[in-house]
């Protein structure tokens, strides 16, 4: 809590010490636009006065005075305006460009808080199991049970491993694509079989077209589907149904996971795709993750040429949709 008062009390420093300061600038511009007019009729003033009053041109030389007078008014008021757009553009970009840095600063010390906890979770977990397992002499069952409850743990380690390792690699351009012709059909299957063995107490129901392949790499769409099925479950209750739809129609692939959860608020759809960005308030939220799954959902449905959308599950949840043109 008291960390989040820090960052509103420095968001809101920030954002005040910014129009002060725009709005002294206005004010300077304001101020050079005056005094540069009062300087032009000034000088115009000292023209006049040097007229004599027999002179016979001395309607021209006013004239030409007040002609004079009025373009540098006119120039005055276009120069004016030029650097006051321009410096508002600029001024209106700065400040979505410090707002920006600030949240995606505060995104990642959540992300780093969130990775340091989704670590020390299994590791203490496994650890616990194995000095019980040293320690105690537990039967062939206990053993068991302790044993694939650790082999689950190493497992959500090495998927969190693979998340960063392959965001980072994304983002750096540095992966290498194996790209084939895959059956995704076959992909499908085995992660929803694999899912099944590892949450027994959950319901899935999977309605997958055989035979439906498509060029890409069989380990990122296998980590797209994952990471889709466990985002679900992590916002689903645990009596309630996930459900995986994969079908083809002429040329477009859709893979769909469907959940009965909290759903996904309208104001968020767009964003829930950033990276390291998580639904909710940081300092309220109860569900695990790190921000990086659908980030990199995302970028392997692009990577794929492919689209990877969200949308309302009714009466409630989310559905989530890979679309693929073969």
């Amino acid at each position: 809590m008291i960390s989040r008062l820090q960052k509103i009390s420095k968001l809101q420093f920030v954002r005040l010490f910014y129009w002060l300061f725009l709005a002294y600038m206005v004010v300077a511009l304001l101020w050079w636009y005056v005094a540069l007019v009062k300087q032009n009729d000034q000088i115009a003033n000292i023209k006049f006065g040097t007229f004599q009053s027999n002179d016979p041109a001395i309607s021209k030389k006013i004239a030409e005075i007040q002609d004079f007078q009025l373009r540098k008014s006119k120039q005055y008021i276009g120069e004016g305006l030029t650097i006051l757009f321009l410096f508002l553009l600029g001024a209106i970009y700065v400040y979505r460009s410090l707002l920006k840095q600030i949240r995606y600063s505060n995104q990642q010390q959540n992300f780093m808080m969130a990775v340091t906890h989704e670590l020390k979770t299994p590791i203490a977990i496994t650890q616990l199991n194995l000095e019980t397992l040293i320690k105690r002499n537990l039967d062939i069952d206990q053993q068991k049970k302790m044993l694939e409850v650790s082999l689950l743990e190493t497992q959500r380690l090495d998927n969190l491993c693979n998340n960063i390792l392959l965001a980072s690699q994304l983002d750096m351009g540095e992966y290498k694509a194996n790209t084939q012709e895959v059956d995704l059909s076959v992909i499908v299957e085995n992660t929803v079989k694999n899912f099944k063995n590892r949450f027994a107490d959950r319901n899935f129901q999977a309605y997958v077209e055989p035979a439906i392949h498509l060029k890409g790499e069989s380990v990122l769409l296998q980590l797209l589907l994952n990471n889709l099925i466990d985002n679900a479950l992590k916002y689903s209750n645990v009596g309630s149904l996930v459900t995986i739809h994969l079908h083809q129609e002429n040329q477009r692939i859709q893979m769909q996971v469907m959940d009965e959860g909290v759903g996904v608020p309208m104001s968020d759809k767009d964003k829930i795709f950033e990276k390291f960005y998580r639904v909710g308030a940081e300092y309220t939220r109860t569900t695990k993750g790190t921000g990086l799954g659908l980030y990199l959902c995302n970028r392997i449905a692009k990577f794929h040429h492919g689209v990877l959308e969200v949308s309302a599950n009714d009466p409630k949840g989310s559905i989530f949709t890979f679309t693929y043109f073969s």
